[in-house]
């Protein structure tokens, strides 16, 4: 298969690959620090921000790129703002891609790191306490290394989930091919062209590989974490 695939198709998957990437690099810290945030502390609004937090796995992801565009195109408040000031623009760009892939990857990266968190016994990190350690090194020497399966596990979903990203991508930053055109905006396009059947089927097959991939990375990193009976698949 691999013979088969032609420069397009392979300047599609390294762009598909670089945006999923970047998207997960980018939101992993944010992600993190949001799935302790909802795990450990009790506040004023944390419902609001829980719902938030989610709302892109249960609105239509068309919206998702909508609310995008409003916020961070030309005339958004946001986009405009870092076009003036930074020269930063995100439509039609491979970044607006990444942006789309991390708004959606990131509940699945918060999930999957907060009931991590969540399963760290607070008594040890109370015991670290008690010996001396700090807030702080307490947090990186108890809290980050047993919480680091649900820190992998949610990495590898949010760059799953980033090459599977189709609806907000494309009403975000549209389908320019060699640009902002990935594994399923690709597929979406050649669905539409007769007789490209043979390139549809090569490319969903590269989608499923790596996607598959992944996943068992993965639970490959997990093992090698000693996260015991810590499972993704």
């Amino acid at each position: 298969m691999t013979a088969a695939l032609s420069p397009a198709e392979w300047e599609v998957i390294a762009l598909s690959l670089r945006v999923s990437a970047v998207a997960m690099m980018a939101t992993l810290p944010l992600a993190y620090a949001l799935a302790w945030l909802l795990a450990r502390r009790r506040f004023a609004g944390r419902v609001l921000l829980d719902a938030a937090v989610h709302l892109p796995l249960v609105v239509p992801p068309v919206v998702t790129g909508w609310i995008l565009l409003i916020v961070l195109g030309p005339a958004g408040p946001v986009g405009a703002w870092l076009q003036t000031h930074f020269g930063i623009g995100f439509v039609f760009r491979w970044t607006g891609a990444a942006v789309a892939a991390a708004v959606m990857a990131l509940p699945l990266m918060v999930r999957a790191m907060r009931l991590s968190i969540e399963a760290v016994d607070r008594r040890a990190v109370d015991a670290a306490r008690t010996l001396g350690a700090t807030r702080w090194r307490a947090f990186a020497t108890v809290t980050l290394p047993l919480s680091m399966p649900g820190i992998l596990a949610g990495a590898v979903l949010g760059f799953a989930r980033s090459l599977g990203e189709f609806g907000a991508t494309i009403t975000f930053v549209s389908n320019i091919p060699g640009e902002t055109q990935t594994l399923p905006l690709a597929i979406y396009s050649g669905l539409q062209v007769p007789g490209a059947e043979a390139a549809v089927t090569r490319l969903a097959i590269v989608s499923v590989v790596l996607s598959v991939g992944a996943l068992m990375l993965s639970e490959w990193l997990i093992r090698r974490s000693g996260a015991g009976n810590s499972h993704v698949l």
